[in-house]
């Protein structure tokens, strides 16, 4: 007996300097991808480090797919179905202003949404269930290019992701700054909203701006519409349903003494159902129009849809709760957050397939940092190493309980 606790001792104990090491690998993993971030399809060095590491530990690799992107396979002990899970692998065209070691080498390009801490927790999942295959089916590991804008989920689904690598889920996971590190959000149903892009012309008649009388001034029409299409929403929109109109780029003029022939509008609409979003563009439209053709202007609107809504399937959404429960405590996740209106391009992943994407805490914001502190996006963002093994341990934990 004395002899069995001794080796079971020495079992626990090498298991977990094995974890220890794991966890060690991650860090130095993610601070070498955070700083050699790379742009939509052109993350070469990326896609070759993470194709470096899951070489090195024997998981077999797919590359090619929608230019750099990566799918690893683990097969379990036992044949069973296949599921996939995603990580996202570009990074931002921002200036990083941290000044930690691991900052950006690369001027003007910085993982600022985290995209290198999802790979990473990713990556440790795969090596620990390549060691730990005790599980019936098949595991595909989807390392995604060009969520920034470059849709690189769609152009995944459009090369035939699933013909190749057939799953009957996929889940992906995003870091969430402002929610405390250790918990996790699942929604059962809308998590991130469609978006598409709005562009204006508001044309009129240039000339002196001495003598207004003589022209028809974009500006003072496109000031009108500005001010109107915020009306929309709230007058077009059902109260329970959800939409938003931000106009964010204004391009009018050269000279302070000239009326310009031509004012640009761009901006956003985002929404959850397409019902609502052909509803508000219809109004879009008929305001624009409107107004430019009541001051004697004449206007264009151009929309351009970009990603579609991330809407979980429930069932799915279940299962994603119960291995974050188990990892982190039922208390510890959030049932009932309220969805983004942030976009994101895992969507054409679930439209494509049944599955769920999840938030995990990526730490409160501090009060002192109202600039934007560790928010997305932000120039002094850095993702938390304190929850790279939380987020690998619940990818595991979600394999086990549904390839058993």
């Amino acid at each position: 007996m004395i002899l069995f606790a001794k080796s079971l001792a020495d079992l626990i104990t090498q298991s977990t300097m094995q974890e220890i090491e794991l966890q060690q690998q991650m860090v130095s993993w993610r601070h070498y991808l955070h700083q050699h971030p790379e742009l939509s399809f052109n993350e070469q060095v990326t896609s070759d480090y993470i194709a470096s590491v899951l070489l090195e530990h024997n998981i077999e690799i797919h590359r090619g797919l929608a230019v750099t992107g990566i799918v690893a396979t683990v097969h379990g002990k036992k044949p069973g179905k296949s599921i996939g899970l995603r990580a996202d692998m570009d990074a931002l065209p921002i200036q990083e202003l941290n000044e930690f070691d691991h900052k950006s080498v690369h001027e003007g390009k910085m993982h600022a949404c985290g995209h290198d801490g999802h790979s990473t927790m990713l990556l440790g999942a795969a090596v620990h269930l390549k060691k730990n295959n005790n599980f019936s089916g098949t595991v595909h590991f989807i390392f995604q290019p060009a969520e920034e804008g470059g849709a690189g989920g769609r152009v995944m689904v459009e090369e035939g992701i699933f013909d190749q690598f057939p799953c009957e889920a996929v889940y992906g996971m995003h870091n969430w700054p402002g929610m405390a590190e250790g918990q996790f959000a699942i929604h059962d149903s809308a998590v991130m909203a469609a978006n598409e892009t709005i562009e204006i012309v508001v044309k009129g008649k240039g000339g002196h701006a001495a003598m207004p009388d003589q022209c028809v001034d974009p500006i003072v029409a496109g000031a009108q519409i500005i001010t109107a299409l915020q009306s929309v929403i709230s007058r077009n929109v059902a109260p329970l349903d959800s939409a938003v109109i931000s106009l964010t780029v204004v391009n009018a003029g050269f000279a302070t003494n000239v009326i310009p022939d031509e004012m640009h509008l761009k901006g956003t609409l985002r929404y959850f159902h397409p019902e609502v979003g052909a509803e508000v563009m219809r109004r879009i439209t008929t305001v624009v129009e409107g107004i430019a053709e009541s001051m004697g202007a004449s206007a264009t609107l151009e929309s351009r849809p970009n990603y579609p809504a991330t809407i979980n399937t429930p069932k799915h959404a279940e299962k994603c709760a119960v291995a974050a429960g188990m990892v982190a405590g039922d208390d510890n996740v959030h049932r009932n957050m309220p969805p983004s209106m942030g976009s994101e391009d895992f969507s054409f992943l679930l439209n494509a397939s049944e599955g769920a994407y999840i938030w995990i805490g990526n730490g409160e914001v501090p009060e002192d940092q109202p600039q934007g502190g560790c928010m997305l996006h932000n120039t002094h963002y850095d993702f938390n190493d304190d929850i790279l093994s939380l987020g690998a341990s619940y990818w595991v934990q979600l394999v086990t309980n549904i390839l058993q």
